[in-house]
């Protein structure tokens, strides 16, 4: 492994198989083929079986993440992003390839890894209800060793963050589901990791938490050099913001993997650019004859008409602009159309982004533009 690398992994794939039910003499029972001398303990751990359906995970990820990277795995359900995290959290084995974190190979050194690393899942249920948030996370603290001391300065200025000051000596089986989930984001912090994976972090929390908490990330990042984060998320917009590079991933494969600029540009042929005209500017239709315009869509909008165009070339929106003046059009705005992250996802999946973001509040930040030829 190289030292630069954080995390790297080499053909790594990860095979699932669900067993067929069968009718035995008490009732439908499920069925596993015995274990044979080909298979690593922690691959007989998959259910296996001659009549069961097989999937692929993960089918040949190879990565490498950068330390000091915040790196970010983009997909829809079920793309393997989960599969991936816990195999390199060591809490799952691979059918086949290799991973290695902070230097170590996952499955032959797991007790290495762990003091280095940590792990956020949202949604998750974690810690015990009986016992307060600063007193679960003191636990946890304890458990990686973090003085007393040490670990009530963590737990004061994470809770502050997330501003769960007033619940600090509540016991959190009286929280309610975004609240554990940000006692949950404090643990991951807490220890301090070398690595940490995020898994999906701000799922389930209202918008103002989730600036907050991403604002936290990128401040932990700058005052913490070397510390990696391997981030999965649902939010376009979340991944744009926060992410040194990207991996697109669907279905256990890589589909790409650059930074959100590098990603965009993929999908960049031609720049497009929006005019919007005052209310019965017809000035646009000689536009159709120029040479310089790759394509021309003019939509009809409240208060004038919108003319979106693809240029052949960056510096042809001169001509078109002094073509408008010239033929009597009134010019209210002028926008370059940058493409987003959901074209990239559509050109290399070839079916639109599904991510979840039911109050469509990220989608808000950053505007989607129509697709880019």
């Amino acid at each position: 492994m190289h030292p630069d690398w954080a995390i790297a992994t080499e053909e790594l794939t990860r095979t699932f198989s669900k067993p067929r039910r069968r009718r035995g003499r008490w009732g439908l029972q499920w069925w596993r083929k015995p274990a044979t001398e080909n298979e690593s303990p922690r691959q007989q751990n998959c259910f296996q079986g001659e009549d069961s359906n097989s999937f692929v995970a993960l089918d040949r990820v190879t990565l490498q993440v950068r330390r000091g990277e915040l790196f970010g795995l983009l997909g829809p359900n079920g793309a393997g992003k989960t599969t991936l995290i816990k195999i390199l959290a060591t809490l799952l084995a691979p059918t086949s390839g290799r991973a290695w974190v902070a230097g170590w190979d996952v499955v032959s050194h797991p007790q290495a890894i762990r003091p280095y690393i940590n792990m956020v899942s949202g949604g998750e249920t974690s810690g015990y209800g009986i016992l307060t948030v600063r007193e679960n996370l003191w636990l946890f603290a304890r458990l990686y060793g973090i003085p007393t001391r040490l670990a009530y300065q963590r737990i004061d200025r994470l809770l502050a963050v997330v501003g769960l000051e007033d619940k600090a000596h509540t016991r959190i089986s009286h929280l309610s589901t975004g609240q554990r989930q940000k006692m949950n984001f404090c643990r991951g912090f807490i220890t301090d990791p070398m690595v940490l994976f995020l898994d999906e972090p701000t799922l389930g929390l209202d918008v103002a938490s989730a600036r907050t908490i991403r604002s936290f990330i990128r401040e932990w990042l700058h005052e913490h050099p070397g510390r990696t984060i391997l981030l999965t998320t649902h939010y376009l917009a979340e991944a744009d913001e926060l992410c040194d590079r990207l991996a697109i991933i669907d279905q256990g494969r890589l589909l790409a993997c650059d930074s959100p600029a590098a990603l965009k540009r993929l999908v960049q042929r031609h720049p497009r650019y929006s005019l919007h005209l005052t209310p019965g500017a017809n000035g646009w239709a000689p536009l159709r004859g120029m040479s310089v315009i790759h394509n021309l869509e003019v939509i009809p909008r409240v208060g004038g008409v919108e003319v979106q165009l693809a240029l052949r070339d960056e510096g042809a929106i001169g001509p078109v602009v002094q073509t408008l003046l010239q033929q009597g059009a009134q010019i209210v705005n002028l926008t370059k159309l940058e493409p987003s992250l959901e074209d990239v996802f559509l050109q290399l999946v070839g079916r639109r982004w599904e991510g979840d973001d039911p109050d469509g509040v990220l989608a808000a930040a950053q505007p989607r533009t129509p697709n880019v030829p």
